[in-house]
């Protein structure tokens, strides 16, 4: 027999409408700029300008009543002319319109390829060559075997290869530019280079590369001098002329022509200072006004199909122009709030007077959940009379010093990169020695708490930095 039993409970439910406006919160100012022009585009119930209507005076004043006074229409445009267009430079400085450069960028494996095919013959052998350069790793290393190249290349052209003519190719491939292309690692990448520079310390530098190698890469300068016949300032020659090398033949190439925009940091606040005076304001520079076209609105009364196509775009015209004004409302007290908190800094504009503060500090201030905060400060940034600064970098974890004092992570960061800048460059100090050294400025925190630190500040260890 069946028991039915009736409850009663409270849940909570986000509605698509909310997902999407959180959505909307997360946009930056480029990207709100886009999806703005997708919509008018797409929305013929939307137009860019208010909804205020024109002067009546205007309305009841013809064109003919206008220009009635004038019976040569070469001086009526003349007349009607306004003031800057007669001025020497016959623009104003609103009509100058600044877009992103397009750049061509050619990819580097299409460029080694047009130098492969300058010193092949046959269409075979380019075909080979083109083979060839795109086996090669997006650094340039050749880190396939001949064999394994051989077969591949066999079996995916149905062409017979034998090593030997392929070993001709990548010989020619090493002759190329740059200097290391088809290495096989980094020993054999530094090698190619050296061999191409003439001088005493070169000499000295690839016997060192080549026998050596292992102490090189772990800075193990003290057994160097113990097992090297060479003098310690030949020695320290040779490893100053080794780190002027490319350890990579490629740094970031592209893989194919491309037309690209160099896409520059547009800010989404703008945060001026006037003594002790904050002022808080959007960047809505190419963002327009949205309103409704009445003309659409008001061709309501048609058949049914018509009216629920218009309603559908009213309601969406709507939602949009609602979400605007919400988005940015939302955004200025997000930051007023954040500009409150962090007031020495924005004034100032140095980093150690940053206070701890998370997004659940912002959000308590403003009375909003954390996931709207997160959205309104993500992949944003802003400008600073001290520059452009990512609202990531302001949220910082925190910890209290030795006498009672709240710090920002931010400002140990500082502190372990200035105890490493007057290090002894001899003899670096370790993770350890750091931790020991906080510890007496009265910061306690873990040794692989300053290791995330040293990582985040791109810093090496110290068997790294150690110099001669």
């Amino acid at each position: 027999m069946l028991n039915f039993i009736q409850t009663q409970k409270q849940t909570l439910k986000i509605s698509p409408s909310q997902i999407q406006l959180l959505n909307f919160f997360q946009l930056n100012s480029l990207e709100l700029e886009q999806y703005i022009k997708n919509e008018l585009e797409e929305n013929p119930i939307l137009e860019e300008g208010n909804s205020q209507n024109d002067d009546p005076a205007d309305e009841s004043f013809s064109a003919d009543d206008r220009t009635q006074d004038y019976m040569d229409w070469d001086e009526f445009n003349d007349d009607n002319m306004p003031d800057y267009r007669t001025r020497v430079n016959n623009f104003s400085e609103d009509d100058t319109y600044f877009a992103p450069t397009l750049v061509e960028s050619i990819g580097w494996r299409d460029e080694v390829k047009e130098q492969f095919h300058l010193l092949v013959n046959s269409e075979r052998q380019r075909f080979l060559a083109d083979y060839l350069v795109d086996s090669l790793s997006d650094e340039g290393y050749l880190q396939v075997s001949l064999d394994s190249l051989v077969d591949d290349v066999s079996f995916s052209s149905g062409i017979f290869v034998d090593e030997d003519e392929v070993q001709r190719l990548i010989d020619i491939l090493r002759k190329l530019q740059p200097i290391g292309l088809g290495s096989s690692n980094l020993q054999e990448c530094l090698l190619m280079q050296l061999e191409r520079i003439n001088c005493p310390s070169a000499k000295v530098a690839q016997k060192l590369v080549k026998e050596h190698f292992d102490e090189l890469a772990t800075r193990n300068y003290d057994k160097l001098k113990r097992i090297c016949t060479f003098s310690v300032e030949e020695i320290k020659e040779a490893v100053a002329l080794i780190a002027t090398l490319n350890p990579q033949p490629v740094v970031g190439g592209q893989a194919a022509t491309t037309l690209a925009i160099k896409d520059n940091v547009i800010p989404d606040y703008i945060i001026t200072v006037e003594g002790e005076l904050l002022e808080v304001s959007l960047n809505s520079r190419g963002i327009p006004p949205l309103s409704i076209n009445k003309s659409y609105s008001e061709a309501l009364g048609g058949s049914k199909e018509v009216n629920s196509y218009l309603n559908s775009k009213i309601n969406a015209a709507n939602w949009l122009i609602e979400a605007i004004q919400q988005r940015e409302n939302t955004m200025l007290k997000t930051m007023k709030a954040i500009v409150k908190q962090q007031k020495e800094f924005f004034i100032s504009g140095n980093i150690r007077l940053l206070k701890p503060m998370v997004l659940q500090d912002i959000a308590d201030l403003i009375k909003m959940d954390i996931s709207t905060v997160s959205r309104v400060t993500s992949g944003k940034y802003a400008q600073t009379p001290f520059g452009i600064i990512h609202l990531k970098d302001l949220f910082t974890e925190g910890m209290k010093t030795d006498n009672g004092e709240e710090v920002s992570n931010r400002q140990i960061q500082l502190v372990i990169e200035e105890l490493i800048t007057k290090e002894d460059k001899n003899n670096p100090l370790n993770d350890f020695q750091l931790t020991e050294l906080l510890s007496q400025r009265g910061y306690q925190i873990a040794r692989r708490t300053v290791a995330k630190y040293r990582e985040i500040l791109g810093i090496m260890p110290s068997n790294l930095r150690r110099t001669l």
